[in-house]
């Protein structure tokens, strides 16, 4: 249950802020070039100017694979006189989505350097010292040693408006003091990470943005001139799972960018021609095909390269067509198996937003007889195909 405060949710997101700032000595701010991460910004300038707490520092983990409109953003932001930068273009491993062969993705390769896709920086950090190459498990191990020893904070722009899962997280246990929406990064030191602006909305947003006269990425311009729904206009890494859409515009946009990531990455050539059916579950599953599910087992045995993928998503599968037998639901469930697979989404990010739905959550209650019927005939969560199933079993 949502709790409205008689605030904005801007005038919420200075308390906190200030409020991290008197708890902790030192306070770090995660960027990404985004929309979010740029009021972040903005907020904790403004709250460190005023307690005499500058230079401002700001953490970046520099993907190489980005649009040059958030290499420029960011750039403007750790150049800025009242900012200490950690700008790591460094040595490091991420998942590569655009490819179903190529796992990984080396980036800042020294043996690729040639083919950067651009420049490093002078003032970035170039030499990995973590004893950790895996990028979402850079945050912690560099907090660990940047900050060995001393309580720390790191804030980050998430929001739970984009995704469920992060509602839920971010809402059901306190993790510091009375506050509930952060983590505790390790339980050998007093660091935590912190989401101040996590009940801000797409529109609280921009509006802060224009309202202030904050400078921004300019990418979002472009993407909404080309009529980009809000909810995909993603402007990190390009070949992640979330922003692989992006894949499809680079070109228009910035074409120099395009050139540099097919001179780096050859596979994105296959994506542009082959669009969205590249990584996007069809409408209809091909003629060959006795059903959905014979589309995804195939898909499961001829398209993923590790056999651990392979067990993971077949008992994943295999649960959700235990829990999902509703026709419409199951079809549903099964065609985000297939994103999974068709989007290399090893980290179940698809899979685990499905189950956080609210329908299919409410449809798992329902199974396990905790919806009442009149609740149900009254309930907004549910997409009119779910209610019409539901109803018809309960009337059986």
């Amino acid at each position: 249950m949502k709790i409205y405060l008689n605030k904005t949710v801007y005038e919420a997101a200075i308390e906190r802020i200030a409020f991290f700032y008197d708890e902790f000595p030192n306070v770090v701010i995660g960027i990404s070039g985004g929309k979010d991460s740029t009021v972040l910004f903005n907020l904790a300038y403004l709250v460190a100017k005023q307690k005499k707490r500058l230079p401002l520092n700001v953490f970046w983990i520099d993907q190489e694979a980005e649009w040059q409109g958030t290499v420029d953003m960011c750039q403007w932001i750790m150049t800025h006189q009242d900012v200490k930068p950690y700008w790591y273009q460094m040595p490091m491993v991420i998942t590569n989505n655009a490819s179903s062969y190529e796992r990984y993705e080396y980036c800042w390769d020294e043996k690729q350097k040639d083919k950067w896709i651009h420049p490093k920086h002078e003032l970035s950090i170039k030499t990995n010292n973590y004893n950790e190459i895996r990028f979402h498990k850079l945050f912690k191990a560099i907090m660990a040693v940047e900050f060995k020893g001393k309580k720390a904070c790191y804030l980050a722009g998430v929001r739970t408006e984009e995704c469920p899962k992060r509602f839920i997280s971010l809402t059901e246990k306190c993790c510091y003091k009375y506050i509930t929406y952060g983590s505790k990064l390790t339980s050998r030191e007093e660091h935590y990470t912190f989401y101040p602006i996590y009940d801000w909305t797409f529109y609280d947003i921009w509006k802060a943005i224009h309202q202030n006269g904050w400078k921004y990425n300019h990418v979002y311009d472009e993407l909404y001139q080309m009529g980009v729904p809000f909810r995909d206009m993603r402007i990190s890494n390009i070949h992640h799972e979330t922003s692989i859409q992006s894949l499809m515009l680079i070109q228009e946009i910035e074409p120099d960018t395009w050139d540099r990531v097919v001179n780096r990455m050859g596979n994105v050539q296959a994506i542009k021609h082959l669009k969205k059916c590249s990584f996007v579950c069809p409408s209809e599953y091909p003629n060959a095909f006795e059903s959905w599910v014979d589309y995804a087992e195939y898909l499961i045995e001829n398209i993923i390269q590790e056999s651990q993928y392979k067990i993971d998503l077949r008992k994943r599968l295999n649960k959700g067509l235990s829990l999902y037998t509703d026709t419409e639901i199951q079809k549903r469930f099964v065609q985000t198996v297939i994103n999974t697979i068709l989007s290399s989404d090893w980290d179940w990010t698809k899979l685990t937003n499905f189950h956080l739905r609210d329908y299919a959550y409410t449809y798992r209650r329902w199974k396990a007889g905790e919806v009442d019927p009149v609740m149900l005939r009254h309930s907004s969560c549910l997409p009119s195909y779910a209610i019409r199933d539901l109803k018809r079993k309960l009337n059986q």
